[in-house]
């Protein structure tokens, strides 16, 4: 059964100006330790951190008004497999992650089960 789901797009040259703009002050507002350093191993980083923000925006969506989560309680993992998943509190809930990016846009869809 789905309880909810939600979708985001992110255009990652304003992801990019906010990151000039702001600078660690709006990373690390936003991301986890692991999901900066996950995304500075890659090739174009900001593709992988606007994904992961889209993931983190399309889980809010999903579920609805006021969830009471900030973006830092939200962690986007993959597993051994590449696939991602969330973490929310330490909790691994039944929400399903498709993620993808290409130069210009990164897209998350999230199905809470």
């Amino acid at each position: 059964m789905i309880k909810g789901s939600g979708i985001d797009i992110v255009e990652i040259k304003k992801l990019e100006k906010a990151v000039r703009r702001w600078g660690a002050v709006f990373l690390n507002r936003v991301f986890t330790e692991a999901e900066l350093a996950y995304s500075q191993k890659k090739r174009y980083p900001l593709q992988h951190l606007a994904a992961r923000f889209a993931a983190k925006e399309a889980i809010f969506k999903a579920f609805g008004t006021n969830p009471k989560l900030n973006f830092k309680d939200i962690e986007i993992s993959n597993d051994k497999f590449g696939r991602p998943y969330c973490v929310i509190n330490n909790k691994r809930p039944p929400i399903s992650l498709s993620l993808s990016h290409t130069d210009n846009y990164a897209v998350a869809c999230a199905i809470i089960q």
